[in-house]
């Protein structure tokens, strides 16, 4: 019996790695095929680094504006039992599988200089910076509140209704109960929404192919000069958000309730 799980046990690592090969044979093939010269080219590269200032700080600025009603909205749905809970749960989840060239064309229908908020306030945002962080904002906004909405639903309902109980106000119990508890699975969805802004590339271009994010900018010098003036970018971008990312998730550590199953 011990021999029949052990070669079970193989098969799934076996078929896990194969996983795992298929994620890390791109990277590390585009990493070994970069050399130092190429990298310290495009480091030194104004419109490579213009490119990457624009692409963090667009994507940080989306996830931070969207955290303002992200997080309440994680709360409530972790919550409250209400009727069309479960289709709101859907619609939140809709920019996740819409083709993300069809997702720039629905923002572009809110925020174009046609439709009625670009009407109202000029060339605010095709083209600009605040356009592009509201291409990021509608593909990555789902990885906030979902996982927000985990983290939420693992503080215990317990604490918050004694909290209750001794006369906090329900806006005090959120923000000294709640939120508290649930920062590390919250800051994990701030960290999962950044890292999915930085990466899109069909809404953004819809919105705004200048100012050129990274991966705007990758694509089109693959596409005027081809693979090797788009390797230096494309590297140096992805050697910056590993390392943020991976110092991100560190400080967030393990999300609440992991602890008690170590």
């Amino acid at each position: 019996m011990s021999r029949r799980l052990d070669w079970f046990q193989l098969g799934l690592m076996l078929l896990g790695s194969c996983v795992l090969l298929f994620v890390l044979a791109p990277l590390a093939g585009l990493l070994l095929s970069s050399s130092a010269p190429e990298l310290a080219g495009a480091a030194a590269d104004r419109e490579v680094t213009d490119s990457i200032r624009l692409t963090l700080a667009a994507a940080l600025a989306a996830a931070l504006v969207s955290a303002a009603g992200g997080i309440p909205l994680a709360w409530l749905l972790a919550r409250k039992r209400f009727p069309g809970r479960a289709l709101l749960l859907a619609v939140i989840d809709l920019p996740v599988i819409i083709p993300h060239s069809a997702a720039g064309l629905a923002v572009l229908t809110v925020i174009g200089r046609r439709s009625w908020l670009g009407r109202a306030t000029g060339d605010t945002w095709v083209g600009t910076f605040w356009g592009i962080a509201a291409a990021m904002a509608f593909v990555s906004v789902p990885f906030l509140v979902d996982t927000a909405r985990e983290a939420f639903s693992l503080v215990p309902e317990r604490l918050e209704r004694v909290a209750r109980t001794l006369g906090a106000s329900p806006r005090r119990v959120f923000l000294t109960v709640s939120l508290p508890m649930a920062w590390r699975g919250i800051l994990s969805g701030l960290v999962l929404m950044w890292a999915r802004g930085i990466s899109e590339f069909g809404a953004v271009v819809m919105v705004a192919y200048h100012p050129m994010t990274t991966p705007v900018l990758v694509f089109q010098r693959f596409n005027d000069f081809g693979l090797a003036p788009a390797r230096g970018a494309a590297v140096l971008l992805i050697l910056v958000c590993v390392s943020l990312f991976v110092l991100l998730r560190l400080l967030a550590g393990r999300p609440h309730g992991e602890d008690s199953h170590a």
